[in-house]
């Protein structure tokens, strides 16, 4: 016999299924709008104190927007900069490319007893036309560049109309809950805005910290790798050693002795305990740290339905699903399946209290 918690379960398993439906079929809309929220709200207390300025809020919003474009240039044009640097010696990684196909060509010659004269025809039948590449990568800029517009075009729109919009999610609430909804989207935004400042701020120390120790070891454009690791931390476990391993095979390539390769190591276990056991707790806090499961199944879900761009965006969009379920009754639950395990008698809690004081 069917009881009603069953069927709730059952209601409850098939929302699910049709909201990661949705975000499958729906991405070419729903990724655009998404970074642009973020970014949105990444800017909204720059935007906020402009406004209590006296500034115009369509000004503010553009001089929010002149930001934004004024440091991602900087930042693409350092990193052009820097990479046109990793790859000035051409002709040792042409060296080292050509070693790896020999050696490959050998090794196929050896095991599959297929001729290097048969390797070099499979290899022609299987080459892509010109024509082909050509059109897949004026397609490829075609779709980037309708992104960039559209990520700009919800950043500033977001932004101008968010009174609006809130207003909007106040008349879909019954009046006597309109006051309980006015704080769960004051405490929502909030914390959303502190996780995002926090993680930015995190990110800018790991750039430092990156530069010091590969400076000091002596690594070449110590800053390019410092930059990239720091970027790639915002995906857990796979991005911290997805620019460690980068590091470490570019340093190789260019004639890297084991002391260098050993630095690049040491450089990198010092900077994820600091950044582990002092920058996430004061940055971020525990009201957003999820679980190592469900960072796993964030990034694995992100991937599966929205590619590199999704695996860039399941960490804060899972950290702020976990701050709507904290804050809303009837989701607490889902918030605490999510999030860390808390200890009640913590004693780092109030060490940390102390700096964020001095802070």
């Amino acid at each position: 016999m069917i009881t009603s918690s069953s069927t709730t379960i059952a209601k409850k398993l098939f929302l699910f299924f049709l909201i990661i439906t949705g975000l499958y079929y729906g991405k070419v809309f729903l990724m655009p709008f998404v970074i642009g929220g973020i970014l949105a709200t990444l800017f909204l207390p720059f935007c906020n104190w402009m406004e209590k300025k006296k500034i115009p809020k369509g000004i503010a919003v553009f001089l929010c927007f002149f930001t934004l474009f004024l440091f991602l240039s900087g930042l693409v044009a350092l990193l052009s900069w820097k990479i046109s640097e990793v790859i000035n010696d051409i002709t040792l990684l042409k060296d080292k490319a050509s070693d790896t196909v020999v050696f490959i060509q050998k090794y196929i010659y050896s095991h599959f007893n297929i001729s290097i004269e048969e390797q070099y025809k499979i290899l022609k039948e299987e080459k892509p036309s010109y024509s082909n590449m050509v059109q897949m990568l004026l397609s490829s800029l075609a779709v980037t560049l309708t992104n960039l517009i559209l990520v700009t075009a919800y950043f500033l729109f977001l932004l101008y109309y968010r009174s609006h919009i809130k207003q909007f999610i106040l008349k879909l609430t019954a009046i006597s809950e309109q006051q309980a909804m006015e704080q769960i989207i004051h405490k929502v935004a909030n914390v959303s805005q502190q996780y995002l400042i926090g993680l930015s701020k995190m990110i800018v120390c790991l750039w430092i910290m990156y530069y010091i120790g590969f400076s000091f070891i002596g690594l070449e454009n110590a800053l390019f790798f410092a930059i990239l690791c720091g970027f790639l931390e915002i995906i857990p476990f796979v991005g911290n050693i997805t620019g460690t391993a980068l590091t470490i095979l570019i340093a190789a390539m260019h004639g890297g002795n084991l002391i260098l390769i050993g630095g690049i190591a040491i450089t990198y276990g010092v900077v994820q305990f600091i950044q582990g056991w002092l920058l996430e707790p004061l940055m971020l806090g525990p009201q957003v740290k999820i679980n190592p499961l469900f960072t796993i199944i964030a990034l694995v879900l992100g991937e599966l339905l929205w590619g590199i761009p999704g695996i860039i965006l399941a960490i804060p969009l899972t950290a702020m699903l976990k701050i709507i379920c904290d804050h809303v009754e009837t989701l607490k639950p889902y918030g605490f399946l999510i999030g860390e395990i808390e200890s009640k008698k913590s004693t780092n809690s109030s060490f940390f209290k102390k700096i964020k004081a001095l802070v």
